[in-house]
This record gives C-alpha cells, structure tokens and sequence, in this order.
C-alpha cells in the first residue's frame, strides 16, 4: 500500500460531464491519474484521459515537489455493464 500524495481537482472539458470536476487523488508517484473512470446510473461508467492543461495554485512556489491543483481531463468512452 502506497502513501496518500493528496489530491487535486479534474476538470471534464468534453463528453457527457462537460464542465463539470471531480476531486481525485494522485497516484503514489505523485503524479495525477493518467485515466479517470465515473460510475453514471444504471452500471453506465465514463472514461476520461488527461489532456494537456494543468492548474497551479500560487502557492505552489513553496519548497517540495510542485504538483497542480487541477488537472483537465477529456472524454474517450462510456461502458455499459
């Protein structure tokens, strides 16, 4: 089991969630989610990829590794169970 590396806001630029974000944590590397899966109604589920925009908070010039506070995300699929 890996350690908590915090989390960050992902942003869905596309797709049926367009405009809409979600908080979700980085991966044990410290890096954001390269892929993001939402639970829809009815066993439907979203697939996001990371896009290329980032989101740093002003904050983030203190000492540490420098990770962004949103992450945008674009729409690759919907699975039907």
């Amino acid at each position: 089991m890996g350690t908590t590396q915090g989390t960050y806001t992902a942003k869905l630029t596309d797709g049926p969630l367009e405009g809409k974000t979600i908080t979700t944590a980085f991966l044990d590397t410290g890096d954001p989610q390269p892929r993001i899966e939402i639970p829809a109604e009815a066993g439907k589920r979203y697939l996001y990829t990371r896009g290329a925009g980032l989101e740093y908070a002003e904050s983030a010039q203190q000492a540490g590794p420098v990770r962004p506070t949103a992450v945008e995300y674009r729409f690759l699929e919907a699975s039907f169970e």
